[in-house]
């Protein structure tokens, strides 16, 4: 699944393109993704000036003239999605279910497994809008730190490593990106919230931040579906110290990496060197 990272790597590559351009049209090839696809959706963006795009945990926000009388395009990548920028009338493919239209590119949504989301805002207010109000705090803002963290996760009796993964608490911290931030912050994903000290939560902040970082500088994590803009793979999959490398020695003290379940999600971690 797109996560954070892969999120802002699709913002950053689709901005210096899409800026201040006015949509042309819309095409719809499908009724609906994980919620149906608003109706008239041409109607409403034809002619509008993308003024921005920002993104809110793994969704994309592209203000379509919002403080101007037009309103916000809400997407989410799903399991599945990704964007693309393609030539004008280049043809569609089986999964590609949208396109925005301008005058120079298309903005393509394909999605296989139809699990992402495409919505409309009406109006300015964008985070008041039901899918983006319920969120928690953004992993890269000033206000994430260690307090931050342990002040959250006091009366959090529950394993750390799902609390990461928690949208309610943390946004955009997928399944990889809470193994590597907990390996480099040599944090136990079986040990609980509350149980974890003040210092050891400014570690984990830490490496939270600079693991999400460090994905996005190398294009996100390619490991199914997901693409940059221009098609390009992400490959901070490739430099993952746990992730995906169950019985491999650990990078740190050449243990043996374990994987088991938690809250039906496999879990990566080392043994001898998270406690």
């Amino acid at each position: 699944m797109p996560e954070l990272p892969e999120v802002e790597v699709s913002r950053q590559g689709l901005l210096p393109y899409l800026s201040g351009q006015s949509i042309v049209g819309v095409v719809v090839r499908t009724p609906s993704l994980r919620h149906e696809i608003p109706a008239g959706l041409d109607a409403r963006l034809t002619g509008l000036q993308v003024d921005g795009i920002r993104r809110r945990g793994k969704y994309l926000l592209i203000d379509c003239q919002s403080g101007g009388g037009g309103g916000w395009l809400l997407i989410h990548l799903g399991m599945s999605g990704s964007l693309r920028l393609v030539p004008p009338a280049t043809p569609a493919q089986k999964h590609d279910h949208v396109d925005l239209l301008f005058a120079a590119t298309v903005l393509r949504l394909r999605d296989p497994r139809r699990f992402g989301a495409l919505l409309w805002h009406e109006g300015p207010d964008v985070d008041r809008h039901p899918a983006l109000a319920h969120l928690g705090i953004e992993p890269l803002s000033d206000a994430f730190d260690g307090n931050w963290l342990y002040a959250a996760t006091r009366q959090r009796h529950a394993p750390i490593k799902p609390l990461l993964m928690d949208s309610r608490l943390v946004v955009g911290i997928g399944n990889i990106y809470a193994a590597e931030s907990l390996h480099l912050a040599r944090v136990s994903p079986l040990r609980a919230g509350n149980r974890i000290s003040r210092q050891r939560c400014g570690l984990l902040a830490s490496a939270i931040r600079s693991t999400l970082t460090a994905s996005i500088a190398a294009g996100g994590s390619s490991v199914r579906d997901y693409v940059h803009s221009d098609g390009g793979a992400g490959c901070f999959q490739l430099a993952c110290a746990v992730y995906g490398r169950a019985g491999e020695p650990c990078p740190v003290c050449a243990g043996k990496v374990r994987v088991i379940r938690q809250a039906g999600r496999s879990t990566f971690y080392c043994p001898r060197c998270q406690r």
